[in-house]
């Protein structure tokens, strides 16, 4: 029957495994080897411990006193892997499967997605660099891991920093934060694309002034003409605006561009918007 299953899946081109065992365990087919099951088990010599288990055959907490339970393995032989249940109700976030393959690993990723499961055994590989390699996966998520044990007379040594880990002695330059022009005699032009302001002497001309770059205007970058990074049109519009309001003139009715403004990819350009005398 078992077979018959097996060929099933097989030509729906799902995987098939068959199992090494000698009996159909965790099912009622168990049952005929059930009484001499537990004349073994009553024989042997059980070792307390106040481990708490995730019982798979209750799905619940228990006491590992349950172990020496004769009727508790009975009924673990013949009753279904409740394994989904046990890893909900264990109430722990971090497994480590201690053998003799990964299987339980991934099944414990299947139950809990946040969970971290890290085996310790796999198959066909280096026993001591999967042990190392495990428990190096557990300290990287914060597990305690008692390596003086596991190295037993070692010497800690300090490792060199990373590149990334240099201390530097000089200030960094920040461009995106302009100088006080009020301390070289100008006025605060108050305008995210402009620095300074100044009405000329001797004249009623103004004139504002401004730094654009990709470096302290990233979002100038989005727009782009041929690859070329171009001003935006509304961008004009707006210093337009913004000077003209400095003079009492909220008004725009007609804006004539002759060329694009290019900003380079690196470096910056520097503006001027003059404002000459009233017409």
């Amino acid at each position: 029957a078992v077979e018959e299953v097996a060929a099933h899946f097989r030509g729906l081109g799902r995987k098939t495994k068959r199992l090494s065992v000698s009996h159909a365990f965790h099912s009622p087919l168990m049952a005929p080897m059930l009484d001499e099951f537990r004349t073994v088990v009553a024989g042997l010599s059980f070792s307390a411990s106040d481990a708490t288990v995730a019982s798979t055959v209750t799905g619940e907490l228990t006491t590992a006193a349950v172990w020496a339970d004769v009727d508790y393995w009975v009924e673990h032989v013949k009753a279904g892997v409740r394994f989904a249940d046990a890893v909900t109700a264990s109430g722990v976030s971090t497994f480590v499967e201690i053998g003799p393959d990964a299987i339980l690993t991934a099944l414990t990723g299947q139950v809990l997605e946040e969970a971290t499961a890290v085996p310790l055994v796999r198959r066909d590989r280096d026993a001591a660099l999967t042990f190392t390699t495990g428990l190096g996966n557990l300290w990287a998520r914060g597990v305690h891991v008692d390596f003086s044990a596991l190295v037993a007379g070692g010497k800690r040594v300090d490792l060199p920093t990373y590149a990334f880990q240099h201390q530097r002695y000089w200030l960094e330059a920040t461009a995106s934060v302009p100088a006080d022009p009020t301390g070289l005699g100008l006025h605060a032009a108050e305008h995210p694309l402009l620095a300074a302001a100044m009405s000329l002497a001797g004249a009623d001309e103004h004139v504002l002034t401004g730094r654009l770059s990709v470096a302290t205007h990233p979002w100038l970058a989005d727009h782009q003409v041929m690859d070329t990074i171009v001003l935006p049109g509304t961008a004009h519009v707006e210093l337009a605006l913004h000077a003209g309001h400095r003079v009492g003139c909220d008004t725009l009715d007609e804006l004539t561009l002759q060329a694009p403004l290019v900003l380079p990819a690196t470096g910056a350009v520097h503006v001027q918007i003059t404002v000459g005398e009233a017409d």
